[in-house]
């Protein structure tokens, strides 16, 4: 079976057109898997988590109720970029699947607002918020090993707890940038075969075997995002992430909660700095 279809070229040459739409229902099924098997899984195979750092409750007193987690802009891209999101899934996939509607021009837009928001969260995240707290650190790896390792029965220290994210939302991030970015630069191309505002049509500006590439790409990434978008929003109604998603909202987790699953030597929270740097010491002794 086939993942790319193709067709014949006016010059009878084989090119790619686009990507088969079974994998629509692959990614959509895969995206539920992953729903049914982790949740079976925190049902009744996860163990409590166990950590290895030292009692962080003596900083308590030095930090605000509510902790800071992500600014006024921050959650202002993030809800931009996920309805513009779902509105591209919705008008790029529904018509695949038998639900017809004029659905071009919305998609274009969609598209068009994801990419300027994702531009101001480049320039946003490399200027003003800490570029690297969301990629992985030689800590992460460390600490994933050593999961694995208890996960598999072997003797290991405990990992320490986590950053401000955790190393599965670091590695999803870099799942959601592959496959965001390869839609996007995709679909700007794609967009020089529409009649937009932004520049004249040329369906000519590239080859038919480089344009049906273009349209392969753009497929298995939109694909990816269904099941990514499918475990994203999974994961953010669970009842222990729920602290996480409304900060998501509101800006702030509860300091009770930043001390049980944070570690404010890896993420230092307003008010923690002088009492964190207490725990480096201890930790150095």
């Amino acid at each position: 079976m086939d993942i790319i279809q193709w067709a014949i070229d006016p010059w009878g040459q084989n090119v790619p057109i686009h990507i088969a739409w079974f994998l629509i229902w692959v990614a959509l099924i895969g995206g539920l898997l992953f729903l049914m098997v982790h949740a079976i899984y925190v049902r009744y195979f996860a163990k409590a988590k166990q950590f290895a750092n030292d009692d962080p409750s003596n900083i308590a007193p030095e930090l605000p109720k509510r902790i800071p987690r992500h600014s006024l802009p921050a959650r202002l891209f993030h809800w931009v970029m996920a309805a513009s999101m779902l509105t591209l899934l919705f008008t790029a996939f529904l018509p695949k699947i038998g639900i017809q509607f004029d659905w071009v021009t919305y998609h274009w837009i969609a598209g068009t607002v994801l990419t300027a928001s994702v531009i101001f969260h480049v320039f946003h995240a490399s200027f003003v918020l800490d570029f690297w707290s969301i990629w992985p650190d030689k800590i992460d790896l460390q600490d994933a090993f050593r999961r694995t390792l208890r996960f598999l029965g072997r003797t290991a220290p405990p990992p320490r707890k986590f950053a401000k994210y955790p190393l599965e939302n670091k590695l999803y991030h870099l799942a959601i940038v592959a496959a965001g970015l390869s839609a996007i630069c995709s679909g700007v191309f794609m967009l020089f075969r529409l009649r937009t505002i932004f520049f004249p049509r040329n369906p000519y500006l590239f080859s038919d075997m480089t344009w049906g590439l273009k349209y392969v790409l753009h497929g298995l990434a939109g694909v990816g995002l269904i099941g990514l978008v499918t475990v994203h929003i999974y994961m953010a109604v669970r009842p222990e992430k729920l602290a996480i998603t409304k900060s998501m909202i509101v800006g702030s987790m509860s300091r009770e909660f930043y001390l049980k699953e944070h570690d404010p030597r890896r993420w230092i929270a307003d008010g923690s700095s002088s009492s964190t740097e207490s725990l480096e010491g201890k930790a150095k002794v």
